[in-house]
């Protein structure tokens, strides 16, 4: 049988992990990409709000079964509001075209050419969906290009500081902690 939906796996929990350092009770918490939705279902009771999307019509089945609420949607795509945390653990993977399978798996795995494809569309979205003060969590790996994602994020007016990493097989992994720059002074 096909594999619909990425399975938990390192880079999950350490996401996971941070998120459950970063959020508080007051938080407006909206993850984008949510998958089976183990990280909503573990930040609902901790958060005052939370929103999970994905793009994959299986992965949203799978969260809605464990109780989240979760709408399909590619990124921030029909988000109107704005939230105090935003998490995101974005396809990294630098992916050939002729590398692709063609099945749902590829949304959860396939960053383009650079890694970065997704995880650049994200960023110059992100900070249009932070409330004052708010933050983002965001995965990516050492295939990504950490300097490569800072940039990114400080073109687009945001400053970036890695808050957990982790080694794991032939990559290493980060959470980056994003906020708009206006925001930090």
């Amino acid at each position: 049988m096909r594999c619909h939906i990425y399975p938990p796996s390192e880079d999950t929990f350490l996401l996971l992990r941070a998120a459950l350092s970063e959020a508080g009770p007051e938080d407006r918490l909206l993850e984008i990409g949510c998958g089976c939705g183990l990280i909503s279902q573990e930040l609902r009771p901790r958060v005052s709000l939370l929103l999970a999307t994905d793009i994959n019509p299986h992965a949203v089945r799978a969260a809605r079964a464990r109780g989240v609420e979760v709408i399909r949607a590619d990124l921030f795509a029909g988000i109107k509001g704005r939230f105090d945390l935003v998490l995101f653990n974005a396809p990294y993977l630098p992916t050939l075209p002729e590398e692709r399978t063609g099945h749902w798996i590829d949304r959860a795995l396939d960053g383009g050419e650079s890694g970065r494809e997704t995880v650049d569309r994200f960023i110059a979205d992100l900070s249009e969906h932070l409330r004052p003060g708010g933050r983002a969590l965001l995965l990516i790996s050492s295939l990504t290009g950490l300097a490569e994602v800072r940039e990114t994020a400080e073109a687009a007016g945001l400053w970036a500081e890695v808050v957990a990493e982790e080694g794991c097989f032939f990559e290493r992994l980060y959470v980056l902690r994003l906020g708009t720059i206006s925001s930090s002074l």
